[in-house]
């Protein structure tokens, strides 16, 4: 299939996810670095754990601002049609995305973009159904590095790209380059997607200010975030529109829970979202 020439004007897009960060964690971090694309919002994910969530972003639908007395169907329309301003292409709307309803097939195959994703969660692997419509999809060798992700960015002028980047310095063991392995926190079974606290002798629970520190470990990486998200922002060129978000929340002992995924509360879906052309 013959790639169409993208419109004159188009501009790059440019997809962020700190992956379990929560709104809140991010309002206590330091995180100035956003401030290049606007104002930062509190939104909510259409899922709860890494996987479903990409898969609605990859959609073309991010997260969402739960708005009182709407039809759905409205919302979604009006949020698709969002997309002519970010990419700087008129007439954009969800029908233009049928059959597929995929943002990235969308972008290759009808505007003839570029698409990347640089991904650091295993479940987000190249071998997974969310590899669909990319000119190149990889995994990162480490799960906490957007530093090193900056420096694999890669535009040219013959035609705009879409870039998805998703990067785990925010999620659990919450961690950032350079960090002491042997400090790492622990839990057995399931890598801290679920752990219920009470009832449970495998030494998998933490105690309140083990999930007090747990927490704080979350602020702490998301500051760590913003030399990276400095470095990544450099990298781009100008003209390129940029979405920084999180795929889900996460919980640290509310309602008795650690993690998220199978957990329905405001914590889990809560995240902060900020989108903007770049300054």
């Amino acid at each position: 299939m013959t790639r169409p020439t993208p419109p004159d004007e188009a501009r790059n897009l440019v997809v962020i996810v700190l992956d379990s960060l929560r709104y809140d964690s991010w309002a206590q971090a330091r995180m100035p670095a956003l401030a290049r694309l606007g104002a930062v919002e509190r939104r909510w994910s259409y899922a709860s754990w890494t996987a479903p969530s990409h898969y609605n972003l990859l959609v073309g639908l991010l997260p969402h601002t739960s708005p009182p007395h709407v039809h759905a169907s409205e919302y979604y329309k009006n949020d698709f049609l969002r997309y002519s301003d970010r990419l700087a292409v008129p007439d954009v709307h969800f029908g233009r995305m049928l059959p597929a309803l995929y943002l990235p097939l969308f972008l290759r195959d009808t505007l003839g973009y570029r698409t990347c994703a640089l991904v650091s969660m295993p479940v987000l692997n190249p071998a997974t159904p969310l590899n669909c419509g990319f000119d190149s999809y990889e995994l990162m060798p480490a799960h906490n590095d957007l530093g090193r992700i900056a420096g694999r960015l890669r535009f040219s002028g013959d035609r705009p790209v879409f870039y998805l980047l998703n990067t785990g310095e925010t999620h659990y063991p919450y961690a950032v380059p350079g960090d002491d392995l042997g400090e790492w926190p622990r839990i057995s079974g399931v890598h801290g997607v679920l752990k219920r606290l009470a009832d449970d002798d495998d030494g998998g629970v933490f105690t309140a200010d083990q999930l007090a520190q747990l927490r704080a470990r979350q602020i702490r990486a998301a500051s760590h975030l913003n030399g990276a998200l400095e470095r990544v922002f450099d990298a781009l060129p100008r003209n390129t529109w940029v979405i920084v978000t999180s795929d889900h929340g996460e919980l640290f002992g509310e309602a008795g829970y650690f993690g998220h995924g199978p957990i329905a509360h405001d914590k889990v879906f809560e995240v902060p979202y900020v989108e903007g052309l770049l300054r």
